[in-house]
């Protein structure tokens, strides 16, 4: 059932301040197809996304500088956006005076939290601003489903700015959805397929090459190429790219293997796919195998690149039955909604808790331009059903 946010669920954000430019962030409704109250275990009546747009004395148009502050010192008291963001999962901003990459990195960055660095990376994604990208450049046929940020590796953010610069008349949504829902939903529903993952993890089989292998996908060199030169010899690239892997910190729990003389890498991942939410210590299904079950059946072929790139396994080897995946996909349909862009929107995630992707859009491929921010937070803890080193969560050692 669709509800959205009364006065008494949500009161608005406002700064003590005498000044003439404060500013105060008001909560604001959104059609059903795009806000839901979240279930269980979420407490009765809290919304995804919250939704939220700028107040100034005398409706005068805020200029990014006092929204810049604004943000800090929301932020200053006790992290009432990162709290926010804990409970929701998801904020909507709209109405910000953020024209372009510039701006939006300086709106991002105001939140205080740490430039995630992608180790490992599987879509191309070339620096526009200050950590600032594209959120993904496939083609715009391509549906991309519901899923946490980075699941096939072990060094993922912890949270996710997605700024609108162009938004389609019809299609390109982004959806929005609960993984602590997720999780509660799987663990009624198919309960063994939670006991399973919670013994046994998931591996994940991950191929980089030397060439991208499909439009939108990164390069190895892209991937663990940061040190490595252009007139590197062969064993010289190799130790380069393998000492990139060894940041991730996991000892015997990621390995790999070279193949093609070099042109490809095979790394195996053995990971939670579930894990904690800091400070609650709820459950939540951080995961993309419903996504890799979308992408698997919607490229039926064994030649497509994308459909192979990444493989998802128990974590003892043994393949995850499709039941319990196409399960996952239809509470992911149930729980989630459909963020329909307006140009300017910027849209926050607690990527431990919220779940993200694309809907495809119908005419010319720029006439959808959304750009992606990541950075690193409070890491997500150990789920006490899973035994092991491999289920311990950890951020990449600096490099």
């Amino acid at each position: 059932m669709t509800t959205t946010i009364t006065p008494s669920e949500v009161q608005p954000f406002k700064l003590d301040s005498s000044s003439s430019t404060a500013l105060t962030f008001e909560s604001f409704d959104l059609p059903s197809t795009n806000q839901r109250a979240l279930g269980a275990p979420h407490p009765h009546g809290t919304v995804t996304p919250l939704a939220l747009r700028p107040s100034t004395h005398g409706d005068s148009t805020p200029d990014l500088d006092t929204v810049v502050e604004t943000i800090k010192s929301l932020q200053a008291q006790d992290g009432i956006l990162t709290k926010k963001l804990a409970q929701h999962g998801t904020l909507l901003f709209r109405g910000l005076p953020i024209h372009d990459a510039n701006d939006f990195s300086k709106f991002a960055h105001a939140f205080g939290y740490t430039p995630h660095e992608i180790i490992g990376i599987v879509v191309n994604r070339p620096l526009l601003a200050p950590n600032v990208a594209p959120a993904n450049e496939a083609p715009k046929e391509v549906l991309i489903y519901s899923h946490n940020e980075s699941p096939q590796v072990p060094h993922a953010p912890e949270y996710i700015f997605f700024y609108s610069h162009k938004a389609p008349s019809k299609g390109g949504e982004t959806p929005i959805s609960s993984s602590l829902e997720l999780f509660h939903r799987a663990q009624q529903e198919i309960p063994d397929f939670i006991s399973e993952l919670a013994a046994k993890g998931i591996l994940s089989k991950v191929t980089y090459k030397v060439e991208k292998q499909y439009e939108g996908g990164s390069t190895l060199k892209q991937a663990f190429g940061k040190e490595v030169q252009d007139g590197d010899d062969e064993a010289t690239r190799r130790r380069k790219v393998e000492e990139q892997i060894q940041r991730y910190g996991r000892s015997e729990h990621t390995t790999w293997q070279w193949s093609e003389d070099g042109q490809t890498l095979i790394l195996t991942h053995h990971l939670p796919a579930i894990r904690t939410q800091p400070n609650t210590n709820l459950p939540t299904l951080f995961t993309g195998l419903a996504a890799y079950y979308k992408n698997f059946i919607s490229n039926p072929t064994p030649q497509s690149g994308k459909r192979n790139i990444t493989q998802q396994l128990y974590g003892d080897g043994t393949p995850i039955p499709e039941k319990y995946l196409a399960k996952l996909a239809e509470i992911t349909e149930e729980i989630r909604v459909l963020h329909k862009w307006q140009r300017g929107d910027v849209l926050v995630y607690d990527n431990i808790i919220s779940q993200h992707g694309r809907q495809p859009w119908e005419g010319e491929q720029e006439d959808r331009v959304v750009l992606a921010s990541l950075f690193d937070g409070a890491v997500p803890g150990k789920y006490e059903g899973s035994r092991g080193g491999w289920a311990q969560v950890v951020q990449a050692a600096e490099g």
